[in-house]
């Protein structure tokens, strides 16, 4: 009896193997590469971003057409028309067997989703993307967030590696340090030590010119000194991509952030700094062309950027560390989530040949991919040093076409085309967070990160449709009454009104959706 069990057993297992392996395409090469034994054509949409090339002019996707045996016949959509010329594909059924970086939305997905148009990518993903099912199974926040309401993955994302800090806290605040010199000031703890180190650059003449011309802190719209400083007052504790939503800390259930009374206080704190001319007063018109005049003269004791020396070619900052707030907290929760951009790339029912797509997509998530993706080629673009480490060549730092930094990069490699399907690694980005100063200035606040990042959640139709319009509707008066009770056109003595005109426009509501969203993503 045993004996006969067991050959049951050897036979069901036999079986499994065969369906698995009659599974696989007889055209694919389930690993290494070639990806596939024939050549194949596909075709791909691709969102072109500030910087970006036509791709089928990029050596990285001509090397790479070679290895893989996949030739890719590209279509660039420039992003000012991207969202309407992608919609119109949709609509009129000649949309390609791909999209790459064409930025589609959670609603995007499940639309499209729901419609059979993307394809779940689920099985795909389990069997033929190691490279992202790796970082998946290592990282169940992203797979959570990658997740729709229906329990299917559409997208390949693009991923900032979670031990990458600099890149996840991309804009930092920095200080002038010859500044802090001559003000006597060592350093600073507290939002108090900032209020009086910008104090003293108004009204102290730290450069020594006999001429109050220096600026405190360069502050365009107000989002980002929002987003930097409000981690002093425990707010924003799930990170900066639910604007509007965390936990509170003292109930443990979810809280709307711009109705709380550490919101108000940080509006009175923000109050006084443009009271007493401490931040910029055209704050909501500067244009670029501003800003990045004034941040070139050299005339700044702070700014919000990624990096004033690469953005702005401007020497002598430093970054802040996380200061503490009015309550005792100092945390730093201007802080991506590794699942940066959800639909970076689909694959649409048309799609000939998915498991190859897979394959072809999932290598940029695999170290060598990303050292492709963001160096390029070895002896043309970049070269290995004693250490390990790579660098680009000649040919992007002195181009000999005397093209700049930017435009070499852009000549040979995808990556700044942006919204990518990729995993951003330290080792392999030289951008504006990839440098030594950056990544210093990243490891002064990662300390001060919340536990906890959340990535985007996703919502059902329904819940969509009330987000759409009570979300939006929320959204736009608290961006405005930010405005108002930042610049004191409208008083804080105002407060009662502010919180009850939420009220009366579905905050309640609002509250609900992003429970059950909370919920289903604690769950998946």
């Amino acid at each position: 009896m045993k004996t006969k069990v067991g050959m049951l057993f050897v036979l069901v297992v036999l079986l499994a193997v065969s369906v698995s392996a009659a599974a696989a395409p007889a055209y694919l090469n389930e690993t290494g590469f070639p990806i596939v034994k024939e050549p194949i054509k596909l075709t791909m949409v691709v969102g072109q971003g500030g910087g970006g090339r036509d791709f089928g002019e990029l050596l990285v996707y001509q090397e790479y057409e070679k290895m893989t045996g996949i030739e890719v016949e590209w279509t660039m959509i420039p992003l000012n028309v991207l969202t309407e010329k992608r919609n119109l594909l949709i609509v009129s059924g000649e949309y390609p067997d791909a999209f790459h970086s064409a930025r589609f939305t959670e609603q995007d997905l499940m639309l499209y989703g729901s419609q059979g148009i993307f394809i779940p990518l689920n099985d795909l993903i389990d069997e033929y993307a190691p490279n992202l099912k790796k970082i998946l199974d290592e990282n169940p926040d992203i797979r959570r967030g990658l997740t729709m309401p229906d329990g299917n993955i559409y997208s390949f994302p693009q991923i900032y590696d979670p031990e990458f800090t600099s890149v996840l806290a991309a804009r930092k605040l920095w200080i002038k340090k010859e500044y802090m010199d001559a003000l006597g000031i060592e350093k600073l703890e507290t939002l108090e030590d900032l209020y009086e180190y910008l104090k003293g650059v108004k009204y102290g003449d730290p450069n020594g010119n006999g001429i109050n011309d220096e600026i405190p802190i360069l502050v365009s719209n107000d989002s980002y000194i929002f987003d930097t400083l409000r981690g002093a007052f425990g707010l924003g504790n799930r990170g900066m991509l639910h604007q509007h939503v965390d936990v509170d800390p003292k109930t443990g259930e979810l809280r709307f952030i711009p109705t709380s009374e550490e919101y108000k206080a940080f509006l009175q704190y923000l109050n006084r700094l443009y009271q007493e001319g401490l931040i910029t007063q055209d704050i909501y018109t500067l244009s670029s062309a501003e800003i990045t005049a004034r941040a070139q003269d050299g005339l700044l004791g702070a700014m919000i950027t990624t990096n004033p020396r690469t953005g702005y070619g401007t020497e002598g900052y430093v970054g802040a560390p996380a200061l503490e707030g009015p309550f005792g907290d100092k945390l730093y929760t201007y802080v991506n989530s590794p699942l940066v951009t959800i639909g970076a790339f689909v694959i649409t029912d048309k799609n000939p040949y998915p498991e190859a797509t897979v394959r072809w997509v999932d290598h940029f998530y695999s170290d060598e991919g990303a050292k492709l993706f963001f160096m390029g080629i070895e002896g043309i673009t970049y070269v290995e040093l004693e250490d390990g480490s790579v660098d680009y060549t000649d040919l992007i730092y002195n181009n000999p076409k005397g093209l700049s930094f930017a435009d070499a990069v852009s000549s040979y490699v995808p990556y700044r085309n942006a919204a990518y399907p990729a995993i951003v690694k330290q080792a392999f980005f030289k951008g504006s967070e990839g440098q030594p100063d950056s990544i210093a200035a990243a490891e002064q606040v990662a300390p001060y990160f919340p536990e906890v990042i959340w990535p985007q959640f996703s919502f059902t139709v329904e819940e969509m449709d009330v987000m759409a319009s009570v979300g939006a509707d929320v959204d736009s008066y608290v961006t405005e009454m930010r405005a108002a009770f930042l610049t004191g056109n409208v008083s804080l003595d105002e407060w009662d009104r502010y919180v009850s005109t939420l009220e009366r426009m579905g905050l309640k509501r609002y509250m609900e959706v992003y429970q059950a969203a909370y919920e289903r993503y604690l769950k998946q």
